[in-house]
């Protein structure tokens, strides 16, 4: 059975801008994330500084804008100070969070030279579990201020002269959950947060600060926990972060391929929330979110390792280490629509995590490097998504599932850079059984644009990733198994575009106007 869906697109009808930091990730002193993923000194490939150079690699090729530091719960017990200095002289210490032992080979001042050669932002996270206000202080002073302080020039001192200038800062991690470190409830919370923000912009007032929303939307707090938080320190910061995580359950495939429906609901009541204290508290500005940890999870392929427990406090040791499938990879490219049909609120992203933990990249030690399933689609929207992120009306069938009653079987999203001429769409196919045809009006996009262009539109590129076994994955020996691949039968007639998506689906297709 086929079914038939219709997306109907007008260069008018904007939500926002493509946002570069909608594509940020997340390294946390996790596992394997550092070690061994983006650090190991005696790699083949790592270069003078230990640093993986495959992992580099594949992390620009990713297109990774963005990378949020040092945690996650990792943070709310971490001393940021145990991280800087000579290697030699950094002390050990146990790492409440993931009952590992953290050696500080890897702190701050390599983060920042990682960061660099990878071309991606810093977003660094302080503790506010076991510390607070000054910590914060401190690591700002560390971090950004010009030599002539204490800790600018301990900096210095350090082979760091120039200040860093790290401009998103995370108030800690998660703080409504009682498995963190130094968890609070909301008010206490809060007048920590916004004290903390507000003392952060004595030293810098340019500082873009993110507060801790809930930990997902489960959270029997949730709702309470923003209004508490956001009363008491509105004005002192910039966005309020969410995280949430995915993965089938109990074989409910239709209901996982469908998890973009959390998400659009996720955001939406977060954005409620913020709507609602700003117009209690008559405020001029509005809150944006950080969706600062999202992902899909996968313990049913492969040995995702055991986090450890009892008298064992081993460095790096593995565990949370998913194998995705190419049903994952979809799911993937279906929460990135999500974000980006939200890009007027959502101004800051982060997948977690980017190696070994959740990982797109995955690393053997002192071996190889390879994409996951779910780098393709990440790294394709990434690359492409570009200019204005365009309201897609879908007309679609429905099918049915158990957490949701019935989803859209598609789902789509487009960004158009007028400039360019370049419009491109994003497609997943969310039926588990059933083909779905896509018709696509172009009629809309006919008259004379700003850059010049008549409308006429060719197809520059159209690809799909999609499995008759949903449930193949990468693997160090077979990294390719799961890869894009062009997407056959697509048309282009009379300023009606259309493709067929087989079942469980995503698919990117470009087009650019004619001069």
């Amino acid at each position: 059975m086929t079914l038939h869906g219709t997306i109907d697109l007008h260069p008018a009808h904007r939500v926002g801008p493509v946002r570069r930091r909608t594509f940020g990730s997340f390294v946390e002193h996790m596992a394997r994330c550092v070690y061994t993923g983006i650090f190991e000194p005696g790699h083949p490939s790592a270069d003078a500084a230990g640093r993986r150079t495959d992992v580099l690699e594949l992390t620009r090729e990713l297109g990774v804008s963005s990378v949020r530091y040092p945690g996650g719960n990792f943070v709310s017990g971490y001393r940021w100070e145990d991280g800087v200095g000579p290697a030699e002289d950094r002390p050990r210490r146990h790492d409440l969070a993931w009952h590992s032992m953290e050696p500080n080979s890897f702190g701050l001042d390599e983060f920042m030279a990682w960061a660099a050669e990878a071309g991606v932002e810093p977003m660094y996270a302080v503790n506010l579990g076991t510390r607070g206000l000054q910590e914060a202080l401190d690591v700002l002073e560390y971090a950004n201020a010009p030599v002539g302080t204490a800790l600018s020039d301990r900096r210095a001192a350090n082979g760091h002269p120039a200040p860093y200038g790290i401009g998103m800062w995370c108030l800690g991690n998660e703080m409504d959950g009682p498995w963190q470190i130094g968890h609070r409830p909301a008010e206490v919370y809060g007048r920590l947060a916004a004290e903390t923000a507000r003392a952060m912009r004595l030293e810098d007032p340019d500082l873009e600060l993110v507060a801790c929303g809930s930990s997902h939307s489960s959270m029997p707090t949730f709702g309470a926990w923003e209004q508490a938080v956001l009363e008491a320190g509105y004005d002192a910061i910039d966005m309020l972060s969410a995280h949430v995580y995915y993965r089938e359950e109990d074989g409910d495939q239709a209901s996982y391929l469908a998890s973009a429906d959390d998400m659009d609901a996720y955001i939406d009541a977060v954005v409620a929330a913020c709507d609602h204290v700003r117009a209690l508290g008559r405020h001029d500005k509005r809150i944006m979110i950080s969706f600062d940890e999202w992902n899909v999870t996968n313990n049913a392929h492969g040995d995702p390792g055991t986090e450890p427990t009892g008298d064992d406090w081993p460095i790096a040791p593995r565990f949370a280490e998913s194998t995705y499938t190419a049903q994952d990879a979809v799911v993937v490219g279906s929460l990135l629509i999500s974000l980006l049909r939200h890009t007027d609120r959502v101004a800051s992203a982060s997948q977690a995590q980017l190696v070994n933990v959740l990982g797109p990249i995955r690393t053997e030690p002192g071996g190889r490097a390879w994409r996951q399933t779910i780098f393709h689609p990440f790294a394709l929207t990434s690359k492409h998504a570009s200019g204005q992120v365009l309201r897609a009306a879908i007309d679609s069938p429905a099918t049915e599932n158990a957490k949701f009653g019935q989803s859209l079987a598609l789902d789509s999203v487009a960004t158009w850079d007028e400039g360019a001429g370049a419009l491109t769409v994003f497609a997943v196919n969310r039926a588990p059984g059933e083909a779905v045809d896509i018709s696509l009006p172009l009629g809309a996009f006919g008259q004379r644009s700003a850059g010049g262009q008549d409308g006429t539109f060719e197809i520059s590129e159209s690809v799909l990733l999609h499995e008759e076994d949903p449930y193949a994955v990468n693997t160090a020996d077979d990294p390719d198994r799961v890869v894009p691949r062009p997407l056959p039968g697509v048309q282009l007639d009379d300023a009606l575009l259309t493709a067929t998506l087989p079942p469980i689906s995503w698919a990117m297709i470009r087009l650019h106007a004619r001069p």
